[in-house]
């Protein structure tokens, strides 16, 4: 009975060893995949990011260059009126400065007025 007490107790450590090996076995192969999907996954958000910034720059180019259209519209009317300007103080230029002289060599004084 010995003998056979020993032979089922190897049996089981065999067993044992066996079903050891197997769990370290689904263990390297758990890791094995959850790396495999960590680095797809990288891959996943790495090509969902480039999309995403290739379509934002599209976009990005499509809206400046209407606003590079309207701001050089804006410039050539800023431009158109600071002309017009320019010309009115040209015009009227020998005016203003003879009445800015008269004013201030012809002085009117006047009486203040009670509060």
């Amino acid at each position: 009975m010995s003998a056979q007490n020993s032979a089922g107790i190897q049996t089981l450590l065999d067993a044992e060893r066996e079903a050891s090996k197997i769990v370290q076995q689904a263990r390297e192969y758990r890791t094995k995949r959850v790396r495999e999907a960590r680095d797809e996954a990288k891959k996943e958000i790495d090509a969902y990011r480039q999309a995403k910034e290739d379509e934002f720059k599209k976009f990005e180019s499509e809206h400046t260059a209407g606003n590079k259209q309207a701001e050089d519209e804006a410039n050539r009317e800023a431009d158109g009126k600071i002309k017009e300007i320019k010309a009115a103080g040209q015009k009227s230029q020998a005016q203003v400065v003879d009445a800015l002289l008269k004013a201030v060599a012809e002085p009117k004084p006047v009486a203040p007025s009670k509060a």
